[in-house]
């Protein structure tokens, strides 16, 4: 769990990025209470702008594919602003990815459909339409060679539980993103999360013929992101 004091200007940090360790079991009031440490250690005051890594409707946590399944059903807006004492604004955080990387980054000014894809712990996605949100479209949960969810096999977790090296890891990370390619026609899809910072590592490994880039913020984009709900 991380967050930071961002410039909307621009979409750079002005703060440390203050990260804490998820808790085990990831249940919100143990995440809340984390969720409030980080706050405390920003030191600022405001609203707050909250990517999350789950399906958010309306504050409403609806999955819970990497956290405890005890969030679903939770009112995670109401939840946070009650831990925190802030006015809380909450939406996937691949979502939250995207709306950075459309305001700021690689996917600014790019008509058509963008895809943003996530690769970490599980596979995010944000989509974006003539850069306006779609939300919530869980592209890790599709079913692709036999895989469901996708994000089992094709994830940057996969890599590490299985010991791939980036040339087999790649060449999973490709045939994900192909069948994107595939299923949507998109102008341009951008990778971001935790694999995004070894793009050098796998980056020759994609083909196809929709350009893929890296996200221009990074393992940044989600905190970014959410900051713009709010200003």
């Amino acid at each position: 769990m991380k967050g930071a004091l961002v410039d909307l200007d621009d979409g750079s940090l002005v703060s440390e990025r203050i990260r804490f360790e998820t808790p085990d079991p990831s249940t919100p009031e143990a995440m809340a209470s984390v969720f409030a440490k980080i706050l405390d250690e920003i030191d600022q005051p405001g609203p707050v702008g909250v990517g999350f890594p789950a399906v958010v409707a309306d504050g409403v946590v609806s999955t819970a594919n990497n956290i405890d399944e005890s969030w679903i059903g939770v009112d995670g807006r109401a939840l946070l602003a009650e831990a925190s004492g802030r006015e809380i604004t909450m939406i996937n955080d691949a979502d939250a990815a995207a709306l950075c990387e459309a305001r700021y980054g690689a996917a600014r000014d790019v008509d058509g459909v963008v895809l943003v894809v996530t690769f970490g712990t599980g596979i995010g996605s944000g989509m974006l339409l003539d850069g306006m949100l779609v939300p919530n479209t869980q592209l890790g949960d599709l079913e692709l060679d036999g895989h469901q969810p996708a994000e089992s096999h094709f994830s940057g977790a996969a890599k590490e539980e299985e010991g791939l090296s980036w040339e087999e890891w790649g060449d999973r990370a490709d045939r994900f993103l192909c069948h994107l390619m595939v299923l949507f026609s998109p102008r341009l899809i951008v990778v971001g999360g935790g694999m995004a910072k070894r793009w050098g590592k796998w980056s020759h490994l994609v083909s196809g013929p929709v350009p893929v880039v890296a996200a221009r913020w990074g393992n940044n984009a989600g905190i970014v992101g959410a900051a713009t709900l709010v200003g």
